[in-house]
């Protein structure tokens, strides 16, 4: 990927543009503990586009809990992290897998709803969460990043209450992730 530096501020974040490299200096910035501005929800081409709605194409997303600081002392017994993402995540996310703490392991999910070809996260289902889910790691804890939800719903109108093993919703942001992994 470029350098983060190379998205001229990253304006078309919301379309995908510097989202990954923007992701990666996130993560590394909260592993050192270092302060950043984090990205959240960002205006773009669809929050001015004619008909879009005022705060922006997407509902509110839901909010995360409080980081928590400090690192984790993990252990053998500590049960798995699952990381629910599309399958586009999965290849961002990857290469920064060691790094992060705790035992965590990824966990793709393909977007049949969408007949296959749809790899971001941001367009998950409920039922293809469900699908994947279902024989997924009895006992490990899921994280599922709250761009996949809209006013608390899948684009199929199912709910994370309706997903077969908890799991815990994160904002879209490197820190929020870390926070998440050492809490």
């Amino acid at each position: 990927m470029p350098a983060l530096d190379a998205y001229d501020g990253c304006v078309q974040h919301e379309n995908g543009i510097g989202m990954a490299r923007t992701f990666e200096a996130e993560v590394r910035a909260a592993l050192a503990g270092d302060e950043i501005e984090t990205t959240g929800v960002r205006s773009g081409f669809f929050a001015w586009v004619d008909g879009a709605p005022a705060d922006g194409y997407r509902a509110p997303r839901t909010q995360s809990s409080d980081p928590v600081g400090g690192s984790p002392t993990v252990t053998a017994d500590d049960p798995p992290v699952m990381i629910l993402t599309g399958t586009l995540g999965a290849q961002a996310l990857e290469p920064l897998l060691p790094e992060l703490p705790g035992n965590v392991a990824l966990l793709p999910v393909e977007n049949r709803f969408f007949g296959g070809n749809i790899g971001v996260t941001g367009l998950l289902t409920g039922a293809d969460l469900t699908r994947v889910l279902a024989g997924a790691t009895p006992g490990a804890r899921y994280l599922l990043p709250d761009v996949a939800l809209s006013r608390g719903r899948f684009l199929d109108g199912t709910t994370v209450d309706d997903l077969p093993h908890p799991v815990e919703i994160v904002a879209t942001d490197g820190a929020s992730l870390v926070a998440a992994l050492r809490s």
